[in-house]
């Protein structure tokens, strides 16, 4: 009588492979494991058993130990981070903000604990490479944000000057730090809320240095004519405009007419 049993599933067929998939492996093994836990609480055997590879194999690969893998899973990680900040010139300035708030934010909630540990630094794997890695990506947003505001380039007419430039880092340090205090507060408000906030304390940012710095008030003419009624800035206007009318008792009284 022939058997009707299904027939086995052919092995599937092995492929070695090549030393930069490999690595890309051991990376994406590692971030996973730094994404939820301090870097010194990693060890190699872990990233090994995450990769399913021996240890040796791991030694191979980065023989400096989880020094050097963790220094290249940073790397890696700050060009995923860099990437939240690449966004096309197209639609209102503070929109595109806005999605670029959305990807950083998001890249900060599935990196919760790596995030606030690399970024409150004290890891025992902290070194100035690792330092020099995370400066790195706060320039580069830097610049990015720079590039949204009209002003592209180190030199040229279209630069920042010392004022803006010190206005964006300031801005970029404040991201950090309301990221981590989200982090803190159970990542409460909601993401969306917290970017709306941030969007809208670079918009106040800009409006304070713009009230003392030409070049300041040059950008943000330009950017409130590409702006929409119902856009961040458009929203932020309504809000904040009967606010600021209960302090014209605060400006100078015209002297009374003869």
């Amino acid at each position: 009588m022939t058997s009707t049993a299904a027939a086995p599933p052919p092995p599937r067929a092995y492929r070695r492979l090549s030393v930069e998939e490999r690595r890309a492996q051991l990376l994406v093994a590692a971030l996973g494991l730094f994404a939820h836990r301090a870097p010194d609480e990693v060890s190699l055997d872990e990233v090994a058993v995450a990769a399913g590879v021996s240890r040796p194999l791991v030694y191979r690969y980065f023989p400096g130990g989880r020094q050097q893998l963790y220094e290249a899973a940073l790397g890696s990680a700050a060009d995923e981070l860099k990437l939240c900040f690449t966004e096309p010139p197209v639609g209102p300035p503070t929109e595109r903000v806005a999605r670029v708030l959305d990807r950083y934010l998001r890249f900060v909630d599935e990196h919760d604990t790596g995030f606030s540990a690399l970024l409150r630094g004290g890891s025992v794997v902290e070194t100035s490479r690792t330092t020099s890695i995370v400066d790195g990506v706060r320039r580069a947003a830097a610049e990015e944000i720079l590039s949204h505001l009209g002003r592209i380039g180190s030199t040229g007419p279209r630069s920042a000057g010392p004022r803006l430039r010190m206005m964006v880092r300031s801005w970029i340090a404040a991201v950090e730090a309301a990221s981590l205090i989200w982090l803190d507060e159970g990542k409460q408000p909601p993401a969306a809320e917290l970017r709306g906030w941030l969007v809208d304390h670079l918009i106040a940012l800009l409006a304070a240095t713009a009230a003392t710095d030409e070049e300041a008030a040059a950008v943000v003419r330009d950017l409130l004519a590409l702006e929409t009624p119902d856009g961040p800035a458009g929203r932020l206007a309504e809000l904040v405009i009967p606010v600021v009318a209960d302090a014209a008792h605060l400006l100078p009284q015209a002297p009374a007419a003869d």
